[in-house]
Order: structure tokens, then C-alpha cells, then sequence
């Protein structure tokens, strides 16, 4: 971790030791981290994908890829050449500039979340005292790009799938909001290094077990991953919103699935399982190393919850948001207040 806060304080001034501004230096640094988050989720993009095979192979009882290279990685190669190859297709009656920015604003979407995620003890590109809030605000523009792909492909199984995605990502970001109130409310602050620094002691999934399983489930159905994958619907709407993407566009949607998964899973480790502060005492080991581990325990589950789980009715999906997950996370909130108001009445 230290090594890469020296990296940056050194960069940071040779670039003002070159007559620049320190305004124009925190401009470059922040376009080094930019790129630096970019290579990150190319890199964990094919991790995935191979893990999603691997994974799902395990479960389903198949030996998965494993001809191209150790356990198939040479699979995940052979499919970026052949996305890559493949031709840019736009229908006829497609409205070809919206048709275009949609799967980029897609992506680009799920890139700026990254902004306020602290993979470590200063190791953040913006640590905001609202970032919390960015999170969420950002997030919440995805539903757009999957409103615009769907209309205008110019397809009804588009149209239809673009619904069903604003329908269920506004429904299910409410409940996501909620959850993350206990956090909020138990941290005093919206910062994401403050939220970490109040969980040395304790991690917030204890207190806030309710609230973890509230996040977890609404997140599932904010980036469309099954069970929650209605948007795609492939029994029923083909491919749902994207089914007229083909080439880098469609491959786009793809890489900003999975870099929506890290992205939440990301911000449950940084509010609930205690970022980069090691368990048990085990400090000798770099803050780095733990938040990337219970990182990839989140993003494992969300792996196998995919491939445990049919695919749910559209009808029971909203039901079960609006109904239930709504009201949990509101009596969550109400508890968390009451408890935090008798603890400091006890303790003066």
C-alpha cells in the first residue's frame, strides 16, 4: 500500500517540478488513475468471464472450457479476437445516434463508480465527503442507457427489455438506498475512508446483518444478474435490451455487467465487511491484500447465487421489491435509530 501512495507522491512531483500547476498536477493525477481503474476492470473482465465458465461448470456438473490454454484461458482470448472481428450491425430503422451512445454511456457509467471506491489506506481516486451519494447518483444513470438501447433498436423484445430495466433497477435502488442509511447512520459521515476508519473496531455486517442482505439482493437486481436478469429475459425477449447490439457495442454491455458486479461488491466490502482493515489482528498482511480478498468472496457469491437460482416472474420481482425489501430497509433504518439513540443515552 505504501508503495503505491510514494508512487503517486512521486509522479505528482515530477509532474510539478516541471513548472506545472498544482491544479493542472491533480488534473494529470487523476487522468493516471482513470487509466489505471480502466486497466483494472479489462483485466478483471476477462478474469470473470473465465471464472463465470469455470464456476458454473462446477455447479451444473460440466468440465467447462478447457482446451485453449491452462483450464481454457485461451478461450476468453479467442473470443475478444472474435468479438473484435465480428461486424458492426445497426438496424435499418434504428435511431442510429442514440442506437451508438448507449452501450458507451453504459460502460462509461459503470467506470465513474470507481471514483470513490478506496481499494486502500489512500489508495482512492476522489475521496468525496459525499461519496456515498456519488455512488448511488452515478449508478442510478445506468437507467437511461438501457431505456435508450431498448428504444431505439427500433425492436419490440428492445422495448420491452429496456421497460423492465428502469422498471426494476428505480424499483430496487430504492430499497439499496435505504440499506446503506444504517451505514451512514452508524459511520456520521458519508465519506468512504471515514466509513472504513469507524469499522477498526467492529465491521458493520454485524449490526447491520438485515441491511447487508437488503444491499446484497438489491444490487443483484440493479446490474440485471440473474436471478434478476428480466431485462435480458432470454426465454422470453431473445436478449431483451441489447438484442440488436453485435461487435464492441454488444461487448460493451458485457464488460459494464461485470464491472458493475465489482463495483457493488467494492462498496459492500468498503461498507460492511470493514475495506481494507484486517480481521483478527492480522495487520502484517497489506490493507491491499485484505479488501481484494473479501472483494473476490463477494464477487464469488454473486457467481454462485447466478447459477443456484431460476430466473424470477417479472410480476413476483417488483412484488417482492415494493413489498418487502421497501419495508425492511425502512424498519431497519428505525432500528438503527432507536439503537444509536439508547447507546448514547447509556453512555452519556
Amino acid at each position: 500500500m505504501q508503495i503505491f501512495i510514494d508512487l503517486a507522491n512521486l509522479i505528482r512531483g515530477w509532474i510539478t517540478g516541471m513548472g506545472i500547476s498544482e491544479a493542472a498536477a491533480e488534473i494529470v493525477m487523476t487522468a493516471v488513475g482513470a487509466v489505471a481503474v480502466i486497466v483494472f476492470i479489462l483485466i478483471h473482465v476477462i478474469l470473470l468471464i473465465l471464472a463465470e465458465r469455470r464456476v458454473s461448470a462446477f455447479f451444473q456438473l460440466r468440465k467447462g472450457p478447457n482446451r485453449l490454454g491452462p483450464i481454457g484461458i485461451g478461450q476468453v482470448l479467442a473470443d475478444v479476437v472474435k468479438t473484435l472481428g465480428k461486424e458492426d450491425i445497426i438496424p435499418a430503422g434504428a435511431d442510429k445516434f442514440v442506437f451508438k451512445i448507449a452501450s458507451t454511456t453504459f460502460f462509461a457509467t459503470a467506470l465513474l463508480a470507481y471514483a470513490v471506491i478506496p481499494f486502500g489506506e489512500g489508495m482512492i481516486i476522489q475521496d468525496l465527503n459525499i461519496g456515498i451519494f456519488y455512488f448511488i447518483a452515478i449508478g442510478s444513470t445506468a437507467t437511461m442507457s438501457v431505456l435508450m438501447a431498448g428504444w431505439s433498436s427500433n425492436n419490440k423484445y428492445a422495448m420491452i427489455g429496456g421497460m423492465r430495466g428502469v422498471a426494476q433497477m428505480i424499483s430496487y435502488e430504492i430499497p439499496m438506498v435505504f440499506s446503506l442509511l444504517g451505514v451512514v447512520m452508524l459511520a456520521g459521515s458519508l465519506k468512504m475512508s471515514d466509513i472504513v476508519e469507524a469499522q477498526k473496531n467492529m465491521w458493520f455486517i454485524v449490526p447491520q446483518f438485515i441491511a447487508f442482505l437488503i444491499y446484497y439482493i438489491a444490487a443483484t437486481a440493479e446490474i440485471n444478474r440473474a436471478p434478476f436478469d428480466l431485462p435480458e429475459g432470454e426465454q422470453e425477449l431473445v436478449a431483451g435490451f441489447f438484442i440488436e447490439y453485435s461487435g464492441i457495442r454488444w461487448a460493451l454491455f458485457a464488460m459494464a455487467e461485470y464491472a458493475n458486479m465489482v463495483a457493488v461488491s467494492a462498496i459492500a466490502t468498503t461498507l460492511f465487511l470493514g475495506g481494507w482493515n484486517a480481521p483478527f489482528g492480522l495487520t502484517f498482511i497489506p490493507p491491499f491484500v485484505w479488501f481484494m480478498l473479501k472483494l473476490y468472496v463477494m464477487i464469488f457469491t454473486f457467481l454462485w447465487v447466478r447459477w443456484t437460482f431460476p430466473r424470477l416472474r417479472v410480476d413476483h420481482l417488483m412484488h417482492f421489491g415494493w413489498k418487502f425489501l421497501i419495508p425492511a430497509s425502512l424498519a431497519n433504518i428505525l432500528v438503527t435509530g432507536i439503537g444509536i439513540y439508547i447507546y448514547r443515552a447509556i453512555t452519556g
